[in-house]
């Protein structure tokens, strides 16, 4: 039987219009005369969802029993039994009540497409399996229902509903997605407009990804082998030798002229392991591959030509970027070079040769020196003796038996282990050896050094060929052994001083006792020059050195920073990675003293700003009040003044409102007072927001402006009686002053084990980016005629954060301002059985 194809829409988040869309491509096909039906479509009752289902058959559910309640699955039995070209199958990474015929939703679905039956279906880029952890981490939500990635790639088609942030925030705010009363809570949760936008643009590199594999599967299926040019990507091959930096940054030129062009970097090791570039060559390139855009590889292979243009097809390069050859001409002349085959062979990938003032030079041979361990070079000379007289022991004793070429074999196995021992000296010592003693003892004439027949020179000629052949493997085999030792120490080393740099908050002091530990130095420092003098910036061990001359090491980091140490002098190697060293003491200084001028130039401007807005806060609401209550009490004690009982009233009225306000301004900086010192103890119990918000909101002026809008199911929340009225009634307070007279909405929300409280006002709101500073001592933004010491809102906040819950400013759909309070719910009793309900928003 034939599979059937999966089709899925898929969205960056609940309500862009994946199920809408996935129900009017089942009217078109029905149109068409295909038999399709719904298998399970959720409207989540959006109107317009619904009526879309009009005129499809529906399958009717399956319903499950648990735990006292009713729930309906999709009946995959019943859609199997019907048997329909198409089905439809909303929310693929759907978990299926228990009792049902899967554990997933996805599984059903597989059994569908099994039956030969085309399934259409929707999911969310969150639900993917590979993005459960990234989407965490982005909007703070873990996703407990997941599909496989790889089922979703091997659909036949993935269609991408899109839709933007701002247009799914209002399509939210119109109540087309979620009821009035999950609006406010999901806009200020989960879709916020920073969320929304990671989420939509996951969901479009992920497609962007499929579509690429599609396109190489499509390659690979047709079995097509030329270069398809639907983006320029461009290939450039490093030796590792001295021109590489040219060569790759001249190929990152070529990659910037097209916008979007791919840049790879490529490094072909020799399969044998005998030839590669030079120790530390390559991690420089790839730092420099890195900062230019390009991304690394590296390809084990013998054919050097082939295996480049190999991976230029695998990567369906369009451009190859290499160096001209080092060979030196007549070199060219014997050998072909690596560019003439590489263009011979290119086909459609067009070739850049890359001059250099490498070119042309030929390869220099390297500083002979023997790498093998002085021991075994030891051993090596001892056996250079033995081993040929041994040889020649037994064939003086065996003589009768063994023949010429016999004792031969045995110089030849006596050269070699000799060789592979000791290296070159000891071979050759060897192989002379050995030749004089077979010509004396054993090759006729004997006894004499006289060589009679001409095959016996060959025979000497080639055991020092032999000798010098293998000891040269050898040497050469035990060089890269210890260059690949001496570059994993440095590796190793070099990124312990990494770590401590990228993991400690001020690193520059274990970083320069680790220097001095590591190259065994008595003590390290850095120094700077100021005003032609040097400091001593940061010293590990006594501090012996205040100037470069006096040092033992000196790395200028720059010019005017050294980094010194005292105790002995550095080999070339190890000043080598001195030198990267220093470069990250630098960075670790640099950052230090960045974070002590911010530090600083922070307090500084929190003081000088507290100074001059405390100044005037209290110059103004300080002298307000006390000048109208001495100006009453003054008019009282008048005996010259008539003045009657409304009179007099009036006066000591005014002076009782003043006090009022002088003891709320005394309140308020006794508050702050306590919030900085933490000296606020909240006493938790279980409240409901509905009775804090109406004694909240007596006595405020403008109080028939507040409506209350709370839910009777609302759960309690852990809070302190006392401070939640305080933050209630300083956020009513100021959404009734800047509110420009519009009704005041306070209502109340559930989102996964908090409960919110929204005071929702239909003010100016605040600019962009301007929010958090609501919340700052003496901030009055926007206020034209200030009244008050701006710290309402910034108390609010304080006491809120001492209950254990957060104060956040939102803007309001259509304008305003909404003030957000989010405190604790409630426990449940551990007997009672929580409701089927996820943090997460349903789709």
């Amino acid at each position: 039987m034939t599979r059937g194809e999966l089709r899925i829409y898929l969205g960056a988040a609940p309500g862009v219009g994946k199920t809408f869309a996935m129900l009017g491509e089942a009217h078109r096909r029905a149109a068409r005369g295909t038999d399709v039906v719904v298998g399970l479509v959720e409207t989540h009752n959006r109107i317009k969802t619904a009526a879309l289902l009009e005129g499809l058959e529906v399958v009717p559910r399956r319903t499950v029993s648990y735990r006292g309640v009713e729930l309906t699955e999709l009946d995959v039995d019943a859609v199997l039994a019907r048997a329909p070209e198409v089905v439809l199958v909303d929310e693929l990474a759907h978990t299926n009540a228990p009792g049902s015929r899967h554990h997933k939703r996805w599984q059903d679905v597989d059994d569908l497409l099994a039956a030969g039956i085309t399934v259409l279906s929707t999911v969310n880029i969150q639900h993917l399996e590979s993005l459960n952890d990234v989407i965490e981490r982005i909007t703070g939500v873990r996703q407990q229902e997941t599909v496989p990635d790889e089922l979703v790639r091997r659909a036949e088609q993935v269609e991408l509903v899109d839709i933007t942030p701002e247009a799914l925030r209002r399509r939210m705010a119109h109540g087309n997605v979620y009821a009035p009363e999950k609006v406010d809570a999901a806009m200020a949760n989960y879709f916020q407009p920073r969320n929304l936008t990671a989420l939509r643009e996951m969901a479009l590199l992920w497609l962007a990804d499929q579509v690429e594999v599609a396109l190489q599967r499509y390659r690979s299926d047709q079995q097509v082998t030329d270069i398809w040019e639907t983006r320029e990507r461009v290939v450039v091959a490093l030796t590792g030798g001295p021109e590489s930096e040219t060569v790759l940054r001249r190929a990152a030129r070529i990659a910037e002229r097209t916008e979007s062009a791919e840049l790879f970097a490529v490094h072909v090791l020799r399969g044998d392991g005998l030839a590669g570039a030079p120790v530390g060559a390559l991690a420089g390139l790839r730092r420099l591959a890195e900062n230019v855009g390009a991304s690394f590889h590296t390809v084990v292979a013998d054919d050097v030509p082939a295996a480049l243009l190999d991976f230029a097809r695998g990567v369906d390069a369009t451009q190859l970027v290499i160096g001209t050859s080092r060979r030196s001409r007549p070199a060219r002349l014997l050998v072909e070079s690596i560019g003439v085959r590489v263009v011979q062979d290119s086909g459609h990938i067009d070739v850049h040769m890359v001059t250099h003032p490498e070119a042309g030079r030929g390869l220099r041979l390297p500083r002979r020196f023997s790498a093998v361990p002085a021991t075994r070079r030891a051993a090596g000379w001892a056996l250079g003796l033995l081993l040929p007289l041994s040889a020649v022991g037994i064939g003086i004793l065996g003589r009768e038996v063994l023949g010429l070429s016999t004792d031969v074999v045995l110089f030849f196995l006596a050269t070699v282990i000799v060789a592979l021992v000791g290296g070159l000296g000891p071979a050759l010592l060897a192989a002379a050896a050995g030749g004089l003693l077979l010509n004396f003892f054993l090759t006729p004439p004997i006894y004499a050094f006289t060589i009679s027949e001409q095959e016996n020179v060959i025979t000497l000629v080639v055991m020092v060929l032999v000798a010098v052949l293998v000891a040269l493997v050898v040497d050469g085999a035990a060089r890269r052994a210890q260059q690949a030792a001496q570059a994993r120490a440095e590796a190793a080393l070099l990124a312990s001083f990494s770590r401590t740099v990228l993991t400690r908050n001020d690193p520059l002091p274990r970083l320069l006792e680790k220097i001095r530990e590591s190259f065994g130095l008595t003590s390290v420092a850095m120094l700077e020059r100021q005003d032609g003098r040097w400091t001593t910036s940061a010293c590990a061990g006594p501090a012996e050195c205040a100037r470069p001359e006096e040092a033992d090491v000196d790395v200028a980091v720059d010019a005017d920073t050294h980094l010194v140490g005292r105790g002995h002098a550095l080999a070339a190697a190890e000043r080598r990675i001195l030198d990267a060293v220093a470069g990250q003491a630098l960075l670790a200084l640099r950052n230090q003293q960045v974070r002590t001028e911010a530090a600083e130039a922070r307090r500084r401007a929190d003081a000088t700003e507290l100074r001059s807005a405390l100044l005037s806060a209290v110059g103004h609401d300080l002298r307000t009040p006390l000048s109208s209550i001495k100006a009453a009490a003054g008019s009282l004690r008048d005996p010259g003044l008539l003045l009657s009982e409304a009179d007099r009233g009036e006066l000591a009225a005014t002076i009782e409102e003043s006090a009022d306000r002088l003891t709320g301004v005394v309140n308020n900086l006794l508050d702050s007072s306590r919030i900085a010192t933490g000296a606020i103890s909240p006493a938790l119990q279980p409240l409901r927001y509905d009775e804090i918000a109406l004694l909240a909101s007596r006595g405020l002026d403008g109080a028939d402006r507040v409506r209350l809008e709370f839910a009777d199911d609302l759960p309690e929340v852990l809070a302190d009686p006392g401070l939640l009225e305080r933050v209630v009634a300083n956020l009513l307070d100021n959404a009734l002053r800047h509110g420009r007279g519009c009704p005041v909405t306070v209502r109340g929300s559930t989102y996964g084990d908090r409960v919110e409280l929204r005071v929702v006002d239909g003010g100016p709101g605040v600019p962009r980016g301007q929010a958090d500073r609501l919340f700052a001592p003496f901030q009055r933004l926007g206020d034209r005629e200030p009244r008050g010491l701006g710290l309402g809102l910034s108390v609010a906040r304080g006491f809120t954060e001492a209950m254990g819950g957060t104060l956040t400013a939102e803007d309001t759909p259509g304008g305003g301002l909404t003030m957000a309070v989010s405190l604790p719910v409630v426990p449940r009793p551990e007997h009672a059985v929580p409701a089927a309900r996820s943090a997460e928003p349903v789709s």
